[in-house]
């Protein structure tokens, strides 16, 4: 006999689990182990006969052979029936779970524990997987465990698999109208008269902005539903957190049994460990325990405590605000300011005076609308607002909401000292609201806890920070130098960020693996404190003292400096940038762009895909926090490229080359809107106007140049190379470039000659792809486009000789009837450009060049200089035709060995 024990109290995603598990059990019965939630037990009241149910006491122990227990890991919530998972007949006993914080104390055999919203979820996929079709009744009662457990997928752990499995589960007949009686059931009289009382008695505290109830209720007996009445009472409470308690007599001692149930909407806090540690649990926004023999109100009081230690420090303005702040004079036109909000994409400006005092601040609407009614020139200082709302560097995120919902603000300045250091807009606002970026971790619990199908991210369990896995993860001469100088910024009162690659990188890394990163971008935030030389060069000259062996780069241009080492016997060589954040703007397509001071989110903004635009922040008090402005992480775990604006590719063309890089190398894909946008920057012809109207383009040269070369000297070049085809991304070299059936058998017999030819890489390999590339083009094109790609200059007259030397080739390497005439032929040309002939040619010419290169070039004469000195002849210039005439010979079969060589000079030499 198999068996599925609920746990006790059984609510609706315990039964739907177990009824699920029968039909994957046929015969098995289910076991109510101790009682059931009120909405339960009226919903089984009319259809308990539709389900295995057998009663504890009916059960035969000496039959049983398989127990299943669902919904939790724990003996003492399956009642009484713990005592069976003792059995000496059992020959298995499985868990099925959803909570992968909880520990667990039943002696299974298999476990299936795993973060979704509901352990119905479990069942009901494994049903989908084997195909078994279930009744109405059935799927009905297994979507109430999901919509239960999940809120109807509004809680913070459900999961796009519960939904999955919800939507299969109405596929099989679910009875919406039974699940919306018993999804937000009424409360009973009794617990109505609680409700009132709680209400009455509800104490409340404010701690960070957060409001934190609690209640201790005095029961004569055990009170069914005290969850509901929880849940409620949140809601009517106006709390963001609240405890319930109860407390009830049991036995004849006057010992009291104590619940307290816990429910939070507070990002951070997690009541799953604070109930843990006395033998509670469930999940961080949800969760309870039950005690005995504790003194009630204390208790409860240093839970009330725990709570609120948990609630993390509210974020305020000098975390949330852009800075630096972009500003105007009052007396500047309309048509100026227009121009400046459409170079840096802000929805207003904030105007100040000759004392850069902040008199005002006009909007993009206020703009359009003098546009609009033909005021281009006249100032703004007639147009902006100026009874305004501010708000200093300490004020905390609640205030700041508060303020912007009591007067409908949508930007909000920063003033420090009567200076406006920063702007706090909406959507800064609504990014910490809304995101789970407010916890100061750099992932929501949901984030953490329900992983995404095939994602293989490094996420923190609910003891980690993205700094422990960084830490953990890196070589500790690494770690130790991102340490030291996020004490650096630190002590300017900077923010320090590792941004871009590496932050993608630790992401994505094998977590058993030590991750090694060679190149590291660091980005300096808060430089209005900063020297006039630029915060992040003045990092980098701070950094150079402690690590004097590094080399020190300033690019003053582009507020950067790097740190170089090479070979270094602690850090190898390690690259490092560093650079004040800063946004850019291109004055023209393709063009370097002209870059400036900015915030750290323009500098992540002016990236090129999301998956690049991550920053984690290293310096306290938030370090470890992960920005994700543009949903990195979503399209990490969906494994695609997907560009931050629609003009990206018409900016900086070699976007396209980094896509597909990017896209081949991590095994992504390019997301479609952004392969829109890629075809259609190519297509609009911006490219070849760029490059006719501009004496510079450095995206359509040296830029591309850097970005062909990492593709083609790339492992995955070939693949790389196809997608750029199949985007028809190759007319950024030149608009007839395409990779056709003739191109793709040149490059690949190519690859071919490199590997055969020269296998110790003499030769640049990827140099040679791009050039098979470039001899594609008609012959007045080659030259051009190899010199727009600055190619070095053997390579350039390579290019431009290559038809000539083909044609000479094709025409005479046919009339050399002798291997020594077709040496005499192709020795006159170097390894790449017989390459070039050979795979452009047909296999007839191919075929003697390959002979050439592999046997007749390797020959040499039997007897050198020396060897006719000792002959007796005297050197001079008679020694080349002599020896030229030798080497002819042994290449046409004449000349075998020593005997015979010599009996050819004094034939043809006589001394």
């Amino acid at each position: 006999m198999n068996v599925i024990l609920c746990h006790t109290t059984a609510d609706f995603d315990t039964l739907g689990a177990a009824v699920g598990l029968t039909r994957l059990q046929p015969g098995s019965r289910v076991v109510l182990t101790g009682g059931c939630h009120p909405a339960v037990r009226d919903f089984l009241a009319l259809h308990r006969d539709e389900y295995a149910l057998i009663e504890r006491r009916a059960v035969n122990l000496e039959q049983i052979r398989s127990i299943a227990v669902v919904d939790t890991q724990k003996r003492d919530r399956v009642g009484k029936a713990s005592q069976w998972l003792d059995l000496p007949d059992l020959l298995e006993v499985v868990v099925y779970d959803h909570h992968p914080d909880g520990e667990g104390d039943i002696p299974a055999t298999r476990t299936q524990v795993e973060p979704v919203g509901a352990t119905t979820t479990l069942i009901a996929e494994q049903l989908q997987q084997e195909g078994i079709q279930l009744t109405p009744s059935e799927a009905t009662v297994m979507a109430l465990g999901i919509h239960v457990d999940t809120g109807s997928l509004t809680y913070e752990g459900a999961t796009a698999r519960d939904a999955i499995a919800l939507a299969w589960l109405m596929e099989q007949g679910a009875s919406l109208r039974l699940i919306a009686d018993y999804v937000e059931p009424g409360l009973s009289p009794q617990l109505q008269e609680l409700l009132t009382e709680a209400l009455d008695n509800l104490q409340r505290a404010t701690t960070c902005g957060y409001t934190v109830s609690w209640v201790l209720l005095k029961t004569p007996d055990y009170v069914p539903g005290l969850s509901t009445l929880a849940t409620r009472l949140l809601d009517l409470g106006e709390s963001d957190a609240l405890l319930l308690a109860a407390a009830y007599p049991v036995g004849d001692g006057g010992e009291e049994r104590f619940t307290v149930i816990g429910r939070s909407r507070i990002e951070g806090t997690n009541l799953n460990e604070l109930f843990h540690p006395l033998g509670g649990g469930g999940h961080s926004q949800a969760a309870s325990v039950t005690l005995r023999g504790v003194d009630t109100q204390a208790t409860l009081d240093r839970l009330v405590s725990q709570l609120k230690d948990q609630i993390p420090q509210p974020l305020t303005a000098r975390e949330l605000m852009s800075s630096p702040v972009q500003t105007i004079r009052p007396d500047t036109t309309i048509e100026q300011a227009q121009r400046i909000l459409l170079r840096y994409g802000h929805s207003g400006l904030s105007v100040v005076n000759s004392e850069d005092q902040l008199v005002g601040i006009v909007s993009r609407r206020d703009i359009d609308l003098a546009l609009h009614h033909g005021f281009s020139h006249a100032p703004v200082k007639g147009y902006m607002t100026n009874n305004l709302k501010t708000i200093t560097p300490d004020t905390s995120l609640p205030e700041i909401e508060s303020i912007m919902v009591t007067y409908d603000i949508g930007r909000l300045p920063v003033l420090q000292d009567g200076q406006l250091v920063g702007m706090v807009t909406r959507t800064d606002v609504l990014r910490q609201l809304h995101q789970g970026r407010g916890n100061g971790g750099y992932v929501t619990d949901d984030e953490r806890k329900n992983p995404l199908p095939n994602s293989r991210l490094s996420i923190p369990n609910a003891h980690q920070t993205l700094t422990d896995i960084l830490r953990d993860r890196l070589a500790p001469p690494l770690w130790e130098f991102l340490t030291r100088a996020s004490q650096q910024a630190e002590q300017r009162g900077w923010h320090l960020y590792l941004v871009g690659g590496g932050v993608r990188d630790l992401l994505l890394a094998n977590p058993h693996e030590t991750l090694m990163l060679s190149d590291i971008d660091l980005v300096v935030d808060g430089f209005h404190r900063s020297a006039d030389v630029g915060a992040g060069v003045e990092l980098a000259k701070a950094l150079q003292q402690t690590y004097p062996n590094a080399r020190l780069e300033v690019h003053g241009q582009f507020q950067t400096a790097a740190l170089l080492w090479h070979n270094d016997p602690v850090l190898d060589s390690l690259w490092v940038d560093i650079a004040t954040a800063r946004t850019e703007f291109y004055p023209y397509p393709a063009a370097n762009p002209e870059v400036e001071a900015s915030s750290i989110r323009q500098d992540l903004y002016r990236r090129d895909f999301t998956i690049n635009a991550l920053a984690m922040r290293l310096t306290p008090p938030r370090a470890g926090e992960l920005l994700d402005f543009f949903g990195g992480m979503l399209d990490l775990r969906s494994r695609q490229i997907r560009v931050l604006h629609a003009n990206s590719f018409i900016e900086d063309p070699t976007r396209i080359y980094r896509a597909v890089r990017f896209a081949v190398r991590l095994g992504f894909q390019i997301e479609p809107q952004t392969e829109g946008y890629i075809r259609y920057a190519l297509e609009s012809g911006i490219y070849e106007r760029s490059l006719s109207e501009n004496s510079k383009a450095p995206a359509l040269q040296t830029r591309l140049k850097a970005e062909l070369k990492y593709i083609l000297q790339a492992p995955y070049w070939k693949p790389a190379l196809q997608l750029l085809a199949d985007l028809g991304a190759l007319r950024c070299l030149h608009p007839t470039l395409e990779l056709d059936e003739p191109l793709w058998k040149q490059v690949r017999l190519l690859d071919r000659c490199l590997r055969r030819f020269d296998p110790q890489k003499t030769l640049d390999h990827w140099q040679m792809r791009l050039e098979i590339l470039i001899a594609y083009l008609a012959g007045e094109y080659r030259a051009k486009v190899a010199i727009n790609l600055q190619l070095p200059t053997d390579s350039i007259e390579r290019l431009e000789q290559l038809d000539r030397d083909r044609a000479d080739v094709v025409k005479f390497l046919p009339e050399c009837h002798r291997p020594s005439q077709i040496v005499v032929l192709l020795r006159r040309y170097e390894l790449p450009t017989l390459i070039l002939i050979a795979v452009k040619n047909s296999r007839l010419i191919r075929r003697l060049i390959w002979r050439y290169l592999t046997i007749w070039a390797n020959i040499q004469p039997i007897l050198n200089g020396n060897d006719l000195k000792v002959l007796g002849y005297k050197p001079g210039r008679e020694f080349k035709p002599m020896l030229d005439r030798l080497l002819a010979a042994t290449l046409d079969g004449e000349i075998r060995d020593r005997a015979d060589a010599e009996k050819f000079l004094a034939e043809y030499y006589p001394l």
